[in-house]
């Protein structure tokens, strides 16, 4: 398994942004087989969190980084 990828991530984090809308207006939201409701806007709040720092992690990752050069020559 490759592991988490940048999609995923952000993939992820477009779902839980959509919960808190929809909990947010007052409506239920299903994720899989499980509902969200108002009272989970603390728990939908903190995936948020969770995705948007996992998503800018892998965007910076994904750049090319040179910690040390030794000049040749």
């Amino acid at each position: 398994m490759a592991g988490i990828t940048l999609a995923n991530a952000e993939a992820q984090l477009q779902l839980w942004l959509t919960a808190s809308e929809k909990v947010a207006s007052g409506q239920e939201y299903r994720m899989g087989d499980r509902w969200l409701r108002r009272s989970d806007a603390d728990h939908i709040q903190s995936m948020i969190e969770f995705w948007d720092s996992r998503a800018q992690k892998l965007s910076r990752a994904s750049g090319l980084r040179i910690r040390k050069a030794v000049p040749l020559g």
